[in-house]
């Protein structure tokens, strides 16, 4: 894709993310059946929802901007969860339960990095290009991917990291 303006730079990284929450819906399931701790599969399976939330708002920013959400693959995000799923891969012979559950909150912490990014991006890019409502729709989705960071940080810091600080067996 060629990017002549702003406006193909924005339907340009849209479809990135759109393609980036479709992986995640995949990833999260897995995810969840991974983590030993119940908060942390509770965490994945609400994230779940709000990942086909915000499918669902990228479907309606496509169907307002009249253009289709196909075309792109997110590469970035396949690289950040092809990591996450190493380490599941990896952990689950040899690992501390506790250890691979913080690991596993680190690599989910790496994909709301991204998409924290991503639809701070293109939220800024509605705003600019007049998009008024698909503006408000990637805000309401970058407010709850900063929330889910929070509660991952949250979780971590008061549980999850202390548990797998801890020597295994005690």
């Amino acid at each position: 894709m060629k990017f002549n303006t702003l406006h193909d730079l924005f339907i340009s990284e849209l479809k990135d993310l759109y393609s980036a929450e479709k992986q995640i819906v995949r990833a999260l399931p897995k995810m969840a059946k991974a983590a030993s701790s119940s908060e942390l599969q509770d965490a994945f399976q609400e994230h779940l929802q709000q990942s086909k939330n915000h499918i669902d708002r990228l479907d309606e920013i496509f169907d307002m901007l009249q253009v289709s959400s196909r075309n792109k693959k997110c590469k970035g995000i396949e690289g950040i969860i092809e990591e996450g799923q190493e380490l599941i891969s990896k952990g689950k012979t040899n690992s501390n339960p506790d250890a691979l559950d913080a690991g596993i909150v680190a690599a989910a912490q790496k994909v709301e990095h991204y998409e924290i990014a991503g639809y701070g991006t293109v939220r800024t890019y509605a705003s600019m290009l007049g998009h008024d409502k698909a503006a408000n729709l990637l805000q309401q989705t970058l407010d709850e991917e900063k929330e889910t960071d929070q509660k991952l940080t949250l979780l971590a810091e008061t549980m999850i990291n202390v548990e797998a600080a801890q020597p295994p067996n005690r």
